[in-house]
């Protein structure tokens, strides 16, 4: 009996088994089956349609450069699937950006290479930054097609711009459309949009039809040119306002040093003096900022700019003050030591506030040469006023960029002199009047004249 019964068992342990892997394969089929099923009657979710371009017609001088707050035109190539027939077609552009419908073009290409088209008419609908173009009727599978939207004006802040789109079957079925390339768009400044301006103008194109006005003050070239020259003025008075106020302390030191009674002292001063004055500006500034690096000493342009103009601004100064000095009468001095004053009190407390007190308008002056001479300093590659014109110059061939150059001088150089016109008048009224105040001292009999050792008793 239990022979039997594992005879039994034995022959029905591979009979079991071979139906019970028949039944499992039969089963995996099935679920495949129905995976195969469930895929092909769910609906499509992804954009089967094809971005093979979307670009921007430059608009800049470069011929390479899109930019912004300047007209553009948008140029977008999508393709069909080959089973999806189009029936709408929508563009989104980036936030802020502007454009128009007016010549708006929808082409569908078709055949060998594409060689065939034809050109859509479809109806526009926008709505903010959309527009839709839906086909009079729906396109067959597989079509290329190509929008060209003009009067595109991207923000003029630039960056990357990226539009967005969708499009709709003939089954009213509508996808997202992904892919879409961004286009890197410039950013303007108001000149730029303005120079833009300005080449649209008929009175621009009248004025540069003559050779001489359009070599000398081009419209466009002087407003295209005028941010660049800012920063060429902003280095330039970032000079001379450094280099001005070190050259007054030496050119006041060495003024006292051509008065002093040492001879040495005199020497000296009247060897710096004589050499700087004696030389050309531009020969000093050749020899240190070649002869400087020959000899290990290596600056930056700007400092060693500073210091170049500050060497030669105090020789001058050195005179003005020194005339400044020997202009207050001796009789000060002489009365303010009868009171018991040291002579450094009498200079600090006489003589050198009436000293810069008559010295300003010549102050002024020199305040304007110097601001002048830093034009010397492009020789040398500075890239002030006259360097930045030169290159644009150098680019344009027009002189017009000196001219603007010369406008950023006269901004300075003209009110300041007024200034100096009007301290020399007033400086020259109190002497006249014989004093500060600007009125006439009353003389009579019995009222006595102050003289100037009651006035500096009374100090």
């Amino acid at each position: 009996m239990e022979h039997v019964r594992q005879t039994s068992g034995n022959s029905l342990g591979p009979s079991s088994r071979r139906q019970g892997a028949r039944c499992a394969v039969l089963r995996m089929l099935t679920v495949i089956a129905l995976l195969c099923l469930t895929c092909v009657a769910m609906p499509g979710t992804a954009s089967a349609l094809e971005v093979h371009k979307l670009t921007c017609q430059p608009n800049g001088d470069s011929g390479s450069d899109v930019l912004g707050g300047i007209e553009t035109r948008i140029t977008w190539e999508v393709q069909a699937a080959p089973d999806e027939e189009l029936a709408a077609l929508t563009l989104t552009v980036p936030e802020g950006t502007s454009y128009s419908t007016d010549d708006l073009r929808m082409t569908m290409l078709f055949g060998d290479d594409l060689m065939e088209r034809e050109f859509l008419n479809p109806s526009i609908e926008e709505k903010g930054e959309s527009v839709k173009m839906t086909l009079p009727t729906p396109a067959p599978a597989g079509r290329f097609f190509r929008v060209e939207l003009y009067g595109v004006v991207f923000p003029a802040s630039g960056g990357e711009m990226r539009c967005s789109g969708s499009y709709e079957l003939i089954d009213g079925e509508s996808h997202e459309i992904e892919g879409i390339p961004a286009v890197n768009v410039k950013g303007v400044t108001p000149f730029d949009q303005f120079k833009m301006f300005l080449e649209t103008q008929p009175w621009v194109e009248a004025w540069n039809s003559n050779t001489f006005l359009r070599l000398f003050l081009n419209p466009v070239l002087v407003v295209s040119s005028l941010p660049i020259i800012f920063s060429g003025f902003l280095m330039s008075l970032a000079i001379v306002l450094v280099a001005f106020p070190v050259a007054i302390p030496f050119g006041f030191m060495f003024a006292l040093m051509r008065i002093s009674k040492s001879r040495i002292l005199r020497a000296l001063a009247g060897v710096y003096v004589n050499l700087i004055r004696g030389t050309p500006a531009f020969l000093q500034i050749y020899i240190a900022f070649f002869g400087l690096p020959l000899a290990g000493v290596n600056i930056d342009n700007y400092t060693l700019g500073v210091i170049v103009m500050a060497m030669n601004s105090a020789a001058y100064l050195c005179e003005i003050f020194r005339a400044g000095i020997q202009s207050i009468p001796k009789g000060q001095s002489e009365a303010a030591r009868s009171l018991g004053m040291t002579a450094a009190q009498t200079m600090v407390s006489i003589i050198i506030p009436q000293t810069f007190r008559n010295v300003i308008p010549t102050l002024t002056s020199e305040f304007i040469l110097l601001y002048k001479d830093t034009s010397l300093l492009a020789a040398v590659g500075v890239m002030e006023i006259v360097m930045y014109a030169k290159t644009i110059v150098a680019t344009t061939g027009s002189i017009t960029p000196y001219v603007v150059a010369a406008l950023f001088y006269l901004v300075i150089t003209l009110p300041l002199a007024r200034v100096v016109s009007v301290l020399e008048a007033r400086l020259t009224g109190a002497v006249a009047n014989g004093g500060g105040s600007g009125k006439k001292p009353q003389k009579s009999a019995g009222t006595m004249v102050p003289t100037p050792a009651d006035h500096i008793a009374n100090l």
